[in-house]
């Protein structure tokens, strides 16, 4: 079982960085660059932090989704996804496919041309979005790792 432990290591590192930074860029970055004088400013800075973390993100994304996988795989876990007591399952699934498709696909074929598009005719508006979807992204990734941390030592909402 050596090899479940190192996937779980594996993952618990990834989901650390890919959901600390999440929270880092929420709480403390975002506001941060809030009292940049100009929206332009705010824009054009959050841009070049989030593509530095972007990177870090894919790669993050990409080891919890791969040492995910393999737990259950290897621990036989599929039929858990079945049954409501392992709702947080789900969850991690459903978010990591989220954050996957937005930094493999969304950002790279429309979303950062939309974006820069969208902060050239309304820059408070665009800072105002980003900032609402980076609180909407972190509540449910907390929610999702308390579920799955909860739900994997016994707490369960559902009997």
């Amino acid at each position: 079982m050596a090899d479940v432990t190192l996937a779980l290591a594996i993952h618990l590192l990834a989901v650390v960085v890919w959901i600390g930074g999440v929270a880092m860029v929420t709480t403390v970055l975002l506001p941060a660059v809030q009292s940049f004088k100009s929206a332009a400013e705010r824009i054009a800075f959050f841009e070049s932090i989030e593509r530095r973390f972007a990177r870090q993100a894919r790669v993050a994304t990409v080891l919890a989704g791969a040492s995910g996988f393999y737990m259950v795989q290897r621990l036989h876990f599929w039929p858990l996804f079945a049954g409501a007591r392992y709702w947080w399952l789900g969850a991690m699934v459903l978010l990591w496919l989220l954050f996957t498709l937005m930094l493999f696909v969304a950002e790279p074929l429309f979303l950062d041309r939309w974006f820069r598009q969208r902060a050239q005719r309304d820059p408070e508006g665009t800072f105002r979005l980003v900032q609402r979807l980076h609180r909407v992204l972190l509540a449910l990734s907390l929610a999702t790792v308390a579920g799955a941390v909860a739900g994997s030592h016994g707490l369960s909402l559902f009997n």
